[in-house]
């Protein structure tokens, strides 16, 4: 399909034998996406709920500023990074580097922030360098995901919905100072009252939290249900096995960095665990960066993950358009009233 706009572009809404993401690219290398975005973003906004990430490829995207324009002209609500759950460095006021974690290691498929009170229906990434090899971002529909699960295992989840248990120890996970980018227990306290997260400080340097999310729930667009949590991404057993193992050894259970469990504090079954892996990796799909790429990602419909890589990698991302709770219904109660 050609779509002839300000900026000439093809839009391949299936493209190298894949439907995802969705690929946008100029005619003319170089060409501006701001200007471009600006004037078409009911058809971006269309096309990303349809497809549910979109790739942008052969503007002229060069560096964090024009990122940072990419991303004001998606929207007026571009997100800082609270309560963190993985190490960035932040390159301008809503840019960050993507997960600042081993190369040699994979980063699993996740909805950003699922396991938050308010997450950001919008997730941007720009390639500003690629790997010599490895380093893609797989992605996954949730929604197909979710489809692909038992009824039974949706059925408790939705009933139970998914337990989070962090523990914020010095040295072995992430600070609690970064992870609520405070150095005042008070005002950790209070963020946690206001976002139903449990919070115990069992010594000055430890903080444990707990906190119960659904894992099914409504985009508040489409009205489409989709597998978004956390539950499999910070169970212990996501762990590289040796790392798993090795904490288990040193740590009683309830100290573990991660972990997660149905929202009653039972364990997740083993077979269920396994499938939630088999879900995600029949949906995963996956394309080699280019410098100048920029991939926007539906949120609350496609998870992404990151492969291992050699070579000066860059990626940076951002993170726009905030919803809460609140503002949306949870699986269950969306298929009983509908």
């Amino acid at each position: 399909m050609t779509t002839s706009l300000q900026t000439p572009v093809r839009t391949f809404q299936v493209w190298e034998g894949r439907s995802l993401p969705a690929l946008v690219r100029a005619h003319a290398p170089g060409a501006p996406l701001p200007e471009w975005v600006a004037a078409n973003r009911d058809r971006i906004d269309e096309l990303a709920h349809r497809a549910g990430a979109v790739l942008f490829r052969q503007f002229g995207v060069a560096g964090p500023d024009d990122f940072r324009a990419v991303m004001d002209a998606l929207s007026p609500q571009v997100l800082a990074y609270g309560e963190r759950s993985s190490p960035r460095s932040k390159v301008s006021d809503g840019v960050y580097t993507s997960t600042e974690y081993p190369a040699d290691q994979p980063i699993l498929l996740h909805n950003e922030q699922s396991y938050t009170a308010k997450w950001p229906t919008r997730i941007v990434f720009f390639c500003e360098r690629a790997a010599t090899s490895g380093g893609r971002t797989p992605l996954a529909d949730s929604r197909r995901v979710l489809a692909r699960l038992r009824p039974a295992t949706v059925a408790k989840f939705e009933q139970l919905g998914v337990r989070y248990v962090r523990n914020y120890l010095p040295g072995i996970s992430l600070p609690w100072q970064e992870a609520f980018q405070t150095e005042r227990r008070a005002d950790v306290d209070a963020y946690c009252a206001g976002a139903d997260i449990t919070a115990e400080w069992v010594d000055d340097d430890h903080l444990r939290t707990a906190q119960v999310r659904p894992a099914v729930r409504t985009h508040p667009v489409t009205g489409e249900r989709t597998w978004f949590n956390h539950a499999l991404f910070f169970h212990v057993t996501s762990l590289p096995e040796e790392v798993s193992t090795g904490l288990r050894e040193v740590l009683d259970e309830e100290d573990l960095p991660y972990n997660t469990y149905y929202g009653d504090g039972s364990r997740i079954e083993d077979d269920v665990l396994a499938e939630l892996r088999a879900a995600y990796e029949a949906e995963t799909t996956a394309f080699d960066w280019q410098p100048g790429d920029v991939l926007l990602v539906e949120n609350m419909l496609v998870a992404h993950a990151r492969e291992p890589f050699e070579g000066p990698r860059r990626i940076l991302t951002a993170m726009s358009d905030a919803v809460s709770a609140g503002a949306v219904v949870s699986g269950a109660a969306a298929g009983s009233a509908a």
